[in-house]
């Protein structure tokens, strides 16, 4: 379904996406178990078979898609164009974006439609067979319709930094491996990851909770720790500082400090096991007792 945006009067430095791009592994969605990389890959624009386009709106597409950002091979990502509202609903634009290196069909899928604060306007779910096949590193522009009856009308969407995103919430709470940890752990190792995420569970609805999974000294006095953090949010989370306090068995402070990890993403509905190192001159207390510990988040 097709309905696009009306860009009269616009200039083509005033031309831009005004939607957020939201990834997902495409493995969570197809089911295969190729995870995602960290190849860059970009997406050609490619247009359903029966859809007719004009030339001016063609020109729009065009100049739209090459504007997107990369994304990380074996991803599906959908990009926010615009969103206009109509007698039945908000009919929502987006590209469609594939880096699987093969065409690929989806069925029944449901999609959030999310406002800049990330608070949810809509939901519904989408026959997305209708798509048809979409080929290897493409990008696939679309109009979804999310009818009245989905709409929050208690929240507010603004024109620009909303998000139409994959909805994982249905699927079960699962372990989400960076592509590193993927290639160094052993099998045995992920095994017993796996294993303790389902012991776990899902964290509450709305809740980014950090467990503590190991803890112990390096040779030269840096405190090495891992940590699983468990997304309970129904939509990715990107960390990009995060401040730590480590607390031992009798209740003292071991270590604080601030961490910089760039982009660290957490999908909707994963747990995700992370390494954070506390130097030395961090450490607040000698000989802490580890063999029961726990991390607070603190404020900056």
């Amino acid at each position: 379904m097709l309905s696009f945006f009306k860009r009269k009067g616009k200039s083509d430095t005033d031309l831009k996406n005004d939607g957020r791009e939201s990834s997902i592994s495409a493995g969570d969605v197809t089911g295969d178990a190729t995870a995602s990389n960290e190849e860059n890959v970009t997406t050609a624009l490619s247009l359903h078979p029966s859809t007719i386009v004009p030339k001016e709106q063609m020109y729009v597409l065009r100049f739209l898609n090459n504007e997107l950002p990369p994304l990380k091979r074996n991803q599906l990502s959908l990009s926010g164009i615009e969103w206009t509202k109509q007698e039945t609903g908000l009919a929502v634009s987006a590209f469609v974006r594939n880096t699987v290196e093969k065409e690929i069909s989806l069925g029944d899928i449901s999609l959030l439609l999310l406002n800049e604060k990330n608070e949810l306007k809509a939901r519904h779910t989408f026959q997305l067979s209708e798509l048809g096949l979409l080929p290897a590193d493409s990008s696939r522009p679309w109009t979804f319709m999310f009818p009245l009856a989905s709409v929050n009308e208690q929240v507010e969407l603004g024109k620009e930094n909303w998000s139409i995103a994959f909805d994982l919430t249905s699927q079960k709470h699962k372990l989400d491996l960076d592509p590193q940890w993927e290639e160094s752990l052993p099998a045995s190792e992920k095994e017993k990851l796996e294993d303790l995420v389902k012991k776990l569970g899902a964290p509450q609805k709305d809740e980014l909770n950090f467990t503590g999974l190991s803890a112990h000294f390096l040779e030269n006095g840096n405190l090495n720790i891992s940590l699983l953090i468990r997304n309970g949010y129904e939509r990715n989370v990107n960390i990009e500082k995060l401040p730590l306090k480590l607390i031992d068995a009798a209740s003292d402070i071991v270590a604080e400090g601030q961490f910089n990890v760039g982009n660290l993403e957490v999908r909707a509905n994963t747990t995700k096991p992370w390494t954070f190192i506390f130097p030395a001159s961090l450490m607040k207390k000698e000989h802490p007792d580890l063999s029961r510990w726990s991390v607070l988040v603190t404020q900056t």
